[in-house]
């Protein structure tokens, strides 16, 4: 249901191939997803404005002596593994959330559906970003070499590719852990994870008895537990539970609410009825940090789909059973840029 156009092939979809698999159905942000964190901070000790002024701005490389020697080794192996020149990117790169949909968002319980989960009194960190141009340069190189066609599952390409689309999803993974435990830093808080899971990859499954490839495209798994299916920063998100044994979509979950409106067409349609200042706020009284006057109504919530609806779908079809809704205290999308 959160199904809508991307560059090339549609985002909110998964794909499920015999012999072959497509690079290009996966798209350049491998290892895109969403992590969940209880935070060590008290719903009632906190406000919006508290929040945002404890974070201050969370953009460029980390500072220096945050990154320890595993990791350095870590993002090593990494860089080797894609072909990357050096892994300097990669250090500037970890950390930030970077553009597009990407975001950071400090979120209170709104409802419990099932007990034992989530705790009501803790505010939640949710973070949604992913391989920060790695997975762009890997697709790039691979449709130069073979455009859109895919790649025989026992050939030498195919191997190559898988070599470099895991060392994304792993870099990816480390990328959210690290943008999170900067956020808790700025608060002064410590945290634990309660799930951090991709929605663009591709992946060995089988199919009614068949092997083959399953390509998820901006689709969350259905069979690796807990799944947070977030709204638009002005809409709530929902942590699910997958009804295990329901394999209609592929075992696959919407990822989010779904663009309803292009990238183009939204200052167009949002700039005479809303000012900056009016679109830094939510009608949760939430704050929004952006300071990039194109992306805050790129990413206007009314640019995209109700998440209500989008859940309510899975629920219908007997996909996903609620555990608890969320709603935003701050979302943090990019901060002002910082002067030498």
């Amino acid at each position: 249901p959160d199904l809508h156009p991307g560059r090339g092939y549609p985002v909110g979809a998964a794909f499920f191939s015999v012999g072959r698999f497509y690079p290009a159905l996966v798209g350049g942000d491998i290892g895109c997803g969403m992590g969940l964190h209880e935070t060590g901070l008290a719903l009632h000790k906190t406000s919006p404005s508290k929040l945002e002024k404890a974070l201050g701005n969370i953009d460029g490389p980390l500072p220096a002596g945050w990154i320890d020697d595993a990791t350095t080794e870590q993002l090593h192996s990494i860089a080797q593994r894609t072909g990357e020149a050096d892994s300097a990117y990669l250090l500037d790169a970890l950390g930030t959330i970077g553009g597009g949909n990407h975001f950071a968002e400090l979120q209170a319980v709104d409802q419990i559906y099932e007990e034992g989960v989530l705790n009501k009194k803790k505010v939640y960190l949710m973070v949604h970003s992913g391989s920060r141009g790695l997975g762009a340069a890997i697709l790039r190189q691979h449709v130069e070499r073979f455009n859109h066609d895919g790649l025989a599952a026992d050939s030498e390409p195919a191997r190559d590719y898988l070599r470099q689309h895991d060392a994304a999803i792993e870099f990816a993974q480390l990328n959210r852990g690290h943008i999170a435990q900067r956020i808790l830093r700025a608060l002064r808080e410590d945290g634990q994870q309660v799930l951090d899971i991709t929605h663009n990859h591709v992946v060995p499954h089988s199919w009614k008895g068949q092997g083959g490839y399953l390509h998820r495209k901006g689709a969350t798994p259905a069979d690796q537990g807990l799944v947070v299916i977030p709204g638009s920063r002005g809409d709530f998100s929902y942590l699910v539970r997958p009804v295990a044994g329901r394999h209609e979509a592929l075992d696959s979950l919407a990822h989010g609410a779904g663009r309803k409106w292009a990238r183009t067409d939204c200052k167009g349609r949002l700039r005479s009825r809303f000012t900056l200042e009016a679109l830094q706020k939510t009608r949760f009284a939430s704050a929004v940090v952006c300071a990039d006057k194109d992306l805050i109504y790129e990413e206007a919530p009314q640019a995209y789909k109700d998440v209500d609806s989008v859940v309510g779908s899975l629920q219908a079809l007997g996909l996903v059973q609620l555990v608890a809704r969320l709603k935003p205290l701050l979302t943090y999308k990019k901060g002002a840029m910082q002067c030498c």
